[in-house]
């Protein structure tokens, strides 16, 4: 069986020493002190509960943060590896609270097997799932479908644009897709194989669509994307915060899309995403949890009007397929 491990950061917004530091870096960057992005659903525990239950086969789980854990991990779990941001990520670029950081010095991680998964703390896996979902004949599972870009002003916009930069400086789009004209316009990828039909009388990439979802990554991919743009990727880590001239993670996606470095799968017949959590979205979540139908589930942060309420019944939820501590719990 192919050795996967499984790579998950988080942060504990209530950790005293963690605001102290965030609010004097905020304060330096910005002039005054940022909301914080962060806030701690209790759901983590029910990430570690479906893997062991659901995932068994994953070789490694390497649990990222600045240093803090919650109190009931088993840091001895023989399959747990607790990595600090100081243990693998240059100095220079440290401390850090852009995730963009983060991502992008994974390769660095001792011991990090060839092939990863790399999850948020918002993706969970609620029932039984294979290797093959992820990785096939040693490449990454994904889905390659040319898309537009939808502007709203935010960072992430910008984000978006400069990995879209990256990959027309290294790749045609013309040249790709005649190289692995299976992997693009593949029947797999369904009613979104319109867009790329669509997209494909423009000349460069205009962009992609990119799951909020587990991203496969290689590891080698990692140190590539380094070797090519090691200033603008260096650039980013310095930035203590997102900021509108950095990349992110999907620079590694794109290039491992790009060199046809993939299997193709459609994602979505094996999970459901719901990117903006407000009262009534919750409660279809809620529902698609509990009838664990499709295998892996994210549920991103949003505005719900009572956050403890949402909070609690969301954890009841996780809870009522999950029930059972698992061993990467004490």
């Amino acid at each position: 069986m192919e050795k996967i491990d499984f790579v998950i950061i988080w942060v504990d917004d209530r950790d005293p020493e963690w605001q102290k530091s965030y609010e004097e870096y905020s304060r330096k960057e910005f002039g005054d002190v940022r909301s914080i992005r962060f806030r701690d659903w209790g759901t983590l525990k029910y990430w570690f509960r479906g893997v062991e239950q659901f995932a068994p086969w994953v070789n490694k789980v390497f649990f990222i943060t600045c240093g803090h854990y919650p109190k009931w991990l088993n840091l001895d779990h023989p399959k747990l590896k607790f990595v600090k941001h100081s243990d693998y990520i240059p100095q220079k670029y440290l401390p850090t609270f852009n995730a963009n950081t983060i991502e992008l010095n994974l390769h660095r991680i001792t011991d990090l097997s060839e092939k990863f998964v790399y999850f948020n703390d918002d993706t969970f896996i609620i029932n039984r799932i294979r290797p093959d979902r992820f990785f096939k004949n040693n490449l990454p599972r994904e889905i390659a479908v040319l898309n537009a870009p939808q502007p709203s002003g935010d960072t992430m916009d910008h984000i978006l644009n400069n990995d879209i930069a990256f990959a027309n400086k290294y790749f045609s789009k013309k040249t790709v897709i005649k190289t692995h004209p299976g992997k693009w316009l593949n029947w797999r990828y369904g009613k979104l194989l319109l867009r790329t039909i669509a997209f494909l009388p423009y000349p460069h990439f205009t962009g992609f669509v990119d799951p909020h979802l587990p991203n496969p990554f290689l590891k080698d991919s990692l140190c590539e994307v380094w070797k090519l743009e090691e200033e603008i990727l260096d650039s980013t880590c310095k930035s203590k915060f997102r900021r509108i001239d950095n990349v992110n993670q999907y620079v590694i996606r794109y290039l491992q899309l790009l060199k046809g470095d993939f299997i193709p799968i459609n994602p979505f017949n094996t999970s459901v995403v719901y990117s903006y959590i407000d009262d009534n979205i919750l409660v279809n979540a809620i529902k698609c949890l509990k009838s664990q139908k499709k295998p892996l589930l994210c549920i991103n942060d949003g505005f719900v009007s009572d956050f403890e309420n949402a909070k609690d019944t969301l954890c009841e939820a996780f809870n009522s397929i999950l029930p059972n501590k698992s061993a990467f719990e004490r």
